[in-house]
C-alpha cells in the first residue's frame, strides 16, 4: 500500500507524518524509532530493531577482521 504524506520542516530537519490507521497496524506509537534505508526505490521504513543492528555490526567487524580469509574462499 502506498501513501502519500506531506513533508513538512521540524527545525534543522523535514519530517514525515505517517497516517494514524498505518501506525495502528504496524504498532507504531509517538517516540517509536524506525530505521530509514537508501534503496534503488526509494526510502524505506523499517521499524528499528536493535538486536538487527547488533548483528549488522558483527557481520560487519568480522568480515574486515577475516577479509583476506573470504577472498580466498570466494576464489
Amino acid at each position: 500500500m502506498a501513501i502519500e504524506v506531506t513533508l513538512r520542516q521540524a527545525g534543522g530537519s523535514v519530517s514525515a507524518t505517517i497516517p494514524a490507521e498505518m501506525a495502528r497496524r504496524f504498532h507504531l506509537s509517538p517516540g517509536d524509532r524506525v530505521q530509514a534505508i537508501e534503496t534503488e526505490q526509494g526510502i524505506l521504513l523499517s521499524p528499528f530493531d536493535p538486536t538487527v543492528e547488533e548483528a549488522l555490526a558483527l557481520a560487519s567487524a568480522a568480515a574486515r577482521q577475516f577479509q583476506p580469509a573470504l577472498r580466498e574462499l570466494a576464489r
